[in-house]
């Protein structure tokens, strides 16, 4: 438009028309863009919310990510951490069974019984070596009755047995 109007002061009517046409071209141009972009306003405001919408689930994503991760982590110290526990406890109870102290109980409460048993068993032989002894006695008082009574049939002197 300027160029228009340098040409129309220096009497180049023709050109300054030209240039003239070209500005209104431009201008008619930016009318038709300025349109369209508000025509596209609406879809734009649009997509800048669903990029904003995609951008907080990636961050929400992102987030959710490192939270896995730090319960993996935490998992994974768990898992060793129990499996060391196994092993301690395993050793502590493998050490108990090798300890000589615990050795020497068994052994003892084994010496124990042992003694337990000979008792017992010397109680039963010597209730029977009673027993013997008993009936020996009544056998010998049988003995005695029997001698008494033939004495008495025969007619011997009951006397002299019973005072002997």
């Amino acid at each position: 438009s300027k160029k228009a109007d340098e040409l129309r002061q220096s009497g180049n009517t023709a050109d300054a028309d030209k240039f003239d046409n070209l500005a209104k071209i431009a201008l008619q141009r930016q009318i038709s863009e300025e349109s369209e972009a508000k025509a596209i306003a609406p879809t734009i405001a649009t997509q800048t919310e669903v990029v904003d919408k995609l951008k907080d689930g990636l961050n929400g994503m992102k987030q959710k990510l490192e939270q896995l991760k730090a319960k993996r982590s935490e998992l994974l110290a768990r898992a060793k951490t129990a499996e060391a526990q196994v092993k301690v406890h395993d050793a502590v109870r493998s050490i108990d069974v090798l300890d000589p102290t615990s050795e020497l109980g068994r052994f003892e409460d084994k010496v124990r019984r042992q003694e337990a048993l000979a008792a017992g068993k010397q109680e039963l032989a010597a209730s029977s070596i009673d027993a013997q002894f008993e009936a020996l006695e009544d056998v010998g008082q049988l003995t005695e009755v029997e001698a008494r009574l033939a004495a008495l049939k025969t007619g011997g002197s009951s006397q002299g047995a019973i005072g002997s």
